[in-house]
């Protein structure tokens, strides 16, 4: 009886510790990770398998109101950014197509946002930090009428590899939390 009892507990204590996502969780565990890593390629995965657009799976997305006008948008954008201590480094319309099909892009500007004493401390940190600067937000409008902004989801670049210095993480926390409600706001006309 014993015996059945051991072998049933070591069996399922195997069957347990060889399961996918228990083997992923600790080798990620023993690789230094966060535990936020594996949640977020798992992610940016999940999106790529459903939508086939990589792009699409390290960006976030705010569907403009219908009420909110693109020159809202650009006055919100300007006036979140200094709430959120960002400078702005740029605000660029890329184009306008007049006769925009339905699906095609009518309309495309650029606002570039970036704390110019953060970006030192990454850069020091690690030249590659560069190519995450400076943070972007794209108002994209539809010939339809569809508005959207669309700016890159952080999380990756904080839990994408081996921790950040305590007060690194706590400086690109700040930037992540801008760069998602700045966007989010001046989608809805707030600031």
């Amino acid at each position: 009886m014993i015996k059945k009892i051991m072998g049933t507990a070591i069996a399922a204590a195997f069957v347990f510790l060889m399961s996918g996502c228990t083997a992923m969780k600790m080798g990620t565990t023993f690789m230094g990770f966060e535990p936020e890593t594996q949640e977020a390629y798992a992610k940016m995965m999940d999106v790529v398998d459903k939508s086939g657009d990589p792009a699409k799976a390290m960006m976030l997305e705010y569907k403009v109101a219908d009420d909110v006008t693109n020159e809202d948008v650009g006055e919100s954008i300007h006036a979140l950014a200094e709430e959120y201590n960002m400078r702005i480094t740029g605000d660029v319309k890329m184009f306008t197509k007049e006769d925009a099909k339905p699906d095609e892009v009518k309309h495309a500007r650029i606002f570039s946002l970036c704390s110019l004493h953060i970006a030192k401390v990454f850069l020091n940190h690690s030249r590659y930090f560069g190519g995450f600067m400076p943070c972007r937000i794209m108002l994209v409008e539809y010939g339809n009428g569809d508005r959207y902004l669309i700016t890159m989801d952080l999380t990756l670049a904080i839990y994408g590899g081996k921790p950040l210095p305590d007060e690194m993480l706590k400086l690109a926390l700040k930037v992540k939390k801008a760069m998602e409600e700045i966007p989010q706001k001046a989608a809805n006309g707030d600031f």
